[in-house]
Order: C-alpha cells, then sequence, then structure tokens
C-alpha cells in the first residue's frame, strides 16, 4: 500500500526536542522544522546536549522523517555581501542538519534581483557549487523548492531545475522540493488525474522523479498562475482536493515526506491532517 508521509511544519520554540513532541502529539509520520530562527543570519552553535535530546526524542517517537527548512534571509541568486552572508548561511544551515542527523534541507533558489534569469540562474549554481564543496564531509541533501515565480523569484518555471541540475553535474546531493501552492500559482494545473500526471511527466524530463525528496502540501487563496504565494487549508483554496488525494495515495512517493505549510489558525494543523488521512485511506 503506498506510504506517502504525511506531516505538517512544526515550532521550534521552547527549544528542538520540542518539536519533536509537537510534531508526535499530532501524529505526523513526517515533519519540516527551522532548526534556528529563521528571521536572523547567526545563531548559536548547537550544543551536543541539544542535539542528543533531539534526536532520542526522535528515535522514540513514530516520526520517520525530520526536514530542515533553510532560513528565508539566504538569496543565492544576489551579488555582493548578501551573496556572501547567503552562503555562509546555507554552509550553517547545512552542517545543523548533520549534527542532528537530518538528511534534507529544503532551500529557495532565490531572486535574482532584476538581473534576469540567465543571470541568476548562474549565480545560484556558482554559490551551490561553493556550499556544496564546503560541506562534502555533509550527507544532507539540498531540496530546492519549486516558487510561485513572483517578482523575480526564480524557480517559478521547472526547466530552472533542469538548468541548475545540468550545470551542477547532477550532483548527488541535489534533489527537488515540490510544493503544491507554487505550483498550482505558477500555472501548473494538477487537479484532475490527468493534469497531475502531466506535470509528474514533466518534473521527471527536466529533473528525474527520483531527485523529489519532499512535498509542501498547501492549497492556493489564488487562482492558478496568478504568481501570488498565498496559502490556504486543504479544500479551501482554487487548486481542488483531488489533487492532495492524487499525492497522498501515489505509490511513487512512498516514503517521501508530504508536509503542511497551510495556515495555523482555523482548523489548524490537526484538521488539514485528518483531511489528508482520509484521502490517503488510513
Amino acid at each position: 500500500m503506498p506510504m506517502s508521509l504525511i506531516g505538517a511544519h512544526v515550532s521550534i520554540r521552547g527549544g528542538l526536542p520540542r518539536a519533536i513532541e509537537r510534531g508526535a502529539s499530532l501524529s505526523c509520520e513526517a515533519i519540516q522544522i527551522f532548526t534556528k530562527n529563521q528571521l536572523q543570519w547567526k545563531s548559536p552553535h548547537l550544543k551536543l546536549e541539544q542535539s542528543m535530546e533531539f534526536y532520542r526524542k526522535w528515535r522514540d517517537s513514530n516520526i520517520k522523517e525530520v526536514v530542515a527548512h533553510a532560513s528565508y534571509l539566504i538569496n543565492l541568486a544576489s551579488e555582493g555581501e548578501l551573496r556572501s552572508k547567503s552562503i555562509l548561511a546555507a554552509i550553517d544551515e547545512v552542517m545543523r542538519c548533520r549534527e542532528l542527523g537530518i538528511k534534507y534541507l529544503v532551500l529557495h533558489p532565490g531572486s535574482h534581483g532584476g538581473a534576469g534569469v540567465k543571470d541568476g540562474l548562474a549565480r545560484v549554481v556558482d554559490a551551490l557549487q561553493e556550499v556544496l564543496l564546503r560541506t562534502e564531509d555533509a550527507n544532507t541533501k539540498l531540496l530546492l523548492e519549486t516558487t510561485a515565480g513572483e517578482g523575480f523569484s526564480l524557480g517559478g518555471d521547472l526547466s530552472h531545475f533542469e538548468f541548475l541540475f545540468s550545470s551542477l553535474d547532477e550532483h548527488p546531493r541535489l534533489g527537488l522540493c515540490l510544493d503544491t501552492c507554487h505550483l498550482f500559482a505558477s500555472g501548473y494545473e494538477l487537479a484532475s488525474r490527468e493534469s497531475y500526471e502531466r506535470l509528474i511527466s514533466t518534473v521527471d524530463k527536466y529533473v528525474g522523479i527520483g531527485r523529489v525528496g519532499c512535498w509542501h502540501l498547501n492549497d492556493s487563496r489564488y487562482e492558478r498562475g496568478s504568481k501570488k504565494d498565498r496559502h490556504a487549508h486543504i479544500g479551501d483554496g482554487h487548486i481542488g482536493i483531488d489533487a492532495f488525494a492524487h499525492i497522498v495515495t501515489d505509490e511513487r512517493w512512498r516514503q517521501t515526506p508530504c508536509v503542511l505549510e497551510t495556515p495555523k489558525d482555523g482548523r489548524g494543523d490537526e484538521g488539514n491532517l485528518a483531511l489528508l488521512r482520509k484521502l490517503r485511506g488510513y
């Protein structure tokens, strides 16, 4: 039976081990966390006892996979001081993941800031090359996330990832995070079975479905092609509930984290998780 790993993004307020407790209380099979304050460039180094307690709680829970999300400040498509700070921050995120035993780090490709897609992607390649080289003793995979294509952001077109992956010689530590709201907002359709299969074929053509390490499951407050990244509760937006059923029952995503980044108000994670489990059938 297909077994996508259903879960949610959970807070690390009160310390990293609390995230495991929160995920377990929601019966998550996978969780996503920030390993530090996502709005600060620097955070104190992890203490060994922190990492050990996190790992112990994880081991003793039913959570099979923990995914980390990198800071929103990081922009690998930038220039100058922001580029230097972004590379150092990305390296730090990878090392924190290594210390915590986390094998997936989700990272936005970045914004070209008006320089154009071609130059922006070239900068991302150079920055990723440096990050991968300077963390070569780590096993953590960098999962580049699809974006809504808002403003100057890269990653709204799946062909961007083909360029990035091929330019980096299909590096084994590079992967993809597919976000349903972002894909829909950037113009991809995934509600009908045919459109969903077409999307997966496109992903396979550009990067290979074996590169998909994580899904973010979010409905969209705006219509397809809006380029607006506004998440909604599952079934309350414009995507349509069928799309989520296609994903969580798909044999190809067996053991793949499928985590919510839906609003915390209203029915919250509990209600959205219950709906996903119902769609999956158990």
